[in-house]
């Protein structure tokens, strides 16, 4: 791949290099389990994955459910930061999402993390409000943020 990114469908071997990624991104971290649950049982889980000739760099898990996706979970390795993976990460979710039926699709963000808002925002997405204390680690509010693919 020398230095170039591709994105695929998450698979249960994926499980462990997302998991590393995930407890190197978020004080509250998911566990191994519950990705191993999102892939074994939860049939409305879709995750996408980045790779690189190093391995996984990133994943963006969404739920699927009828129309809608709904952005569960996203994260690019620390070391790979800074180089538009988490962009590019957003735009194979998206058409994943559009080729699985979605018509729109919403996640939400700390309201400190002007980085992510602003690379949603330049992806097409929209305020929708504010959940109040929806962070439990240390009660900070979540901006909830849509797109709406018809538009």
């Amino acid at each position: 791949m020398n230095g170039q990114v591709a994105f695929r469908k998450m698979t249960l071997d994926d499980v462990d290099a997302v998991y590393e990624i995930e407890k190197e991104s978020f004080t509250l971290a998911w566990t191994k389990e519950a990705f191993e649950q999102e892939m074994l049982k939860n049939e409305f889980a879709y995750y996408v994955v980045a790779e690189t000739e190093k391995g996984i760099v990133g994943y963006c898990g969404m739920w699927l459910v009828i129309d809608e996706a709904h952005i569960t979970n996203i994260a690019i390795s620390p070391s790979q930061r800074g180089k538009k993976i988490g962009e590019a990460l957003m735009t194979a979710a998206i058409e994943a999402a559009k080729a699985q039926g979605a018509k729109l699709m919403t996640l939400e963000a700390r309201v400190s993390n002007v980085v992510a808002i602003n690379l949603y925002k330049k992806l097409g997405f929209q305020n929708g409000g504010i959940r109040k204390g929806y962070y439990t680690d240390n009660q900070e509010d979540a901006i909830i943020m849509w797109v709406n693919f018809d538009e």
